[in-house]
């Protein structure tokens, strides 16, 4: 994706984004980074969208992908990017409003379904179905981590990968949520990216994308492959 094509991308849902905070309340959208995504200060902003720039170069590719499940995809920042790739996205989450509310502003394409995981499990889709997963800023969130890795793995093609971003948690991470703002300071996560890793290792092939960024690593983005 050219730079000036990302830019108009990322300025086109911030701008939604920053419509419907002002219009919700107050941390109602905090899980779902809706402050993140829009934040006024420069360098916060850049750090979380080039995960999502990163996330786009390394699945790019020539021909369209027949499948792609976006498993937590909040408020859908991925949503217009896949549409474009792919012939078929499924977005799935646990909360929905955040979705809804970007909507208004910027429709999903009609190759995009909705399901909602609080009805809809992982299990009840498909085996074997899908080219590529995203799950970016959501394992370290979930319950049950191994059972969820393994039917993730499960919905995957032969040849089709997981791709996931997560928190270090390490003590810079952590200083920078409570220098972001109050939104981000509180403890909700369930894991770091190094615990989501040492799961995936024994059942899957991983392939590094990218750590945001040495020498202060706050995110880290890789691939995982069905053995």
């Amino acid at each position: 994706m050219k730079t000036t094509d990302f830019n108009t991308y990322k300025t086109r849902y911030r701008n939604a984004i920053r419509q419907v905070l002002a219009q919700t309340e107050s941390g109602r959208l905090d899980e779902a980074a809706f402050p993140a995504y829009s934040h006024r200060n420069p360098i916060i902003n850049w750090l979380f969208w080039q995960r999502l720039r990163k996330v786009m170069e390394h699945i790019q590719r020539p021909t369209s992908y027949e499948r792609i499940l976006d498993f937590g995809c909040g408020s859908g920042v991925m949503l217009p990017y896949l549409s474009q790739i792919s012939n078929q996205v499924t977005a799935m989450d646990v909360d929905l409003l955040p979705l809804e509310s970007v909507q208004v502003h910027i429709p999903l394409a009609k190759n995009v379904e909705v399901k909602d995981a609080s009805k809809t499990n992982i299990s009840d889709l498909p085996a074997n179905s899908f080219d590529l997963i995203i799950a970016l800023d959501v394992l370290e969130h979930v319950k049950d981590l191994p059972r969820t890795l393994n039917e993730l793995l499960t919905l995957l093609k032969p040849g089709g990968q997981l791709i996931v971003s997560g928190p270090t948690e390490n003590i810079l991470y952590r200083i920078g949520r409570k220098i972001a703002g109050p939104e981000y300071s509180g403890a909700y996560h369930e894991r770091g990216i190094a615990e989501i890793k040492t799961e995936l290792a024994p059942i899957s092939r991983i392939e590094p994308i990218a750590t945001l960024y040495w020498p202060i690593p706050l995110f880290e983005l890789f691939a995982a492959k069905k053995l």
